[in-house]
């Protein structure tokens, strides 16, 4: 599943997002890729102990728990802590390839299945030309270019791009989550069984249809869920 999610980050934050960012420095982004995506990899990314990418990672993960449309999207178990890049000048693709299937929390203690991968994009498309994120998979190829403080989530198993930029700078935080569900299309069944629950509960109130259709959800979870 594919979804774009709008308005993640509220004005206050993503300004807040963007101040951090503009006094950071940068790395090359090359010394988080594995080996493939090392050799496609043209980037830069924020040191992951730095001041800036702490304050960024907690302003982000804040905005994820009080989202509740990425809670039903993505069920998430484990989410990795949010990493930042900057695309432009000579450091300015990333040609295609497939993220890690398990990645380490800090520390190297706790792995972590990479089953949706997120992008928040943290630069106006204005501000930028190029820089759409490609992602190829079963709904063929989509590209990706949204509004500052709004989101994508694609299946972690996509092969995926981000074309050259030309002219500006895009930034973006992006992260992966390991989700209770780790299929794919039972995590699609679910969510739009949660969203058509929302729709009827809105257009009829609480009703025995309703409360069984809920049950219906809740026990589908129960059955694929791993806590």
């Amino acid at each position: 599943m594919l979804l774009k999610i709008a308005k993640v980050l509220s004005a206050e934050a993503l300004a807040r997002a963007r101040a951090l960012l503009a006094q950071a420095s940068w790395e090359d982004g090359r010394k988080t890729a594995g080996a493939q995506a090392a050799e496609v990899k043209n980037n830069e990314q924020l040191p992951r102990d730095s001041r800036e990418a702490q304050a960024l990672q907690a302003l982000v993960l804040q905005a994820l728990e009080q989202h509740p449309l990425f809670f039903s999207a993505a069920l998430p178990k484990r989410v990795l802590p949010p990493m930042f890049n900057r695309y432009g000048d000579a450091a300015n693709t990333y040609g295609a390839h497939v993220d890690q299937a398990v990645r380490y929390l800090p520390g190297g203690t706790q792995r972590v299945r990479t089953d949706i991968s997120c992008t928040l994009f943290l630069a106006e498309p204005h501000e930028y030309e190029g820089g759409e994120l490609l992602i190829h998979d079963t709904f063929g190829e989509q590209r990706i270019k949204l509004a500052a403080g709004d989101m994508v989530l694609y299946p972690g198993t996509s092969v995926h791009a981000v074309t050259p930029v030309t002219r500006g700078q895009r930034l973006a935080s992006f992260f992966w989550v390991e989700s209770m569900v780790r299929s794919d299309e039972q995590r699609r069944l679910l969510y739009e069984l949660d969203m058509s629950l929302l729709r009827l509960r809105a257009e009829h109130g609480e009703s025995a249809a309703t409360v069984q259709l809920t049950g219906t959800y809740h026990n589908l979870l129960r059955m694929w869920a791993d806590t």
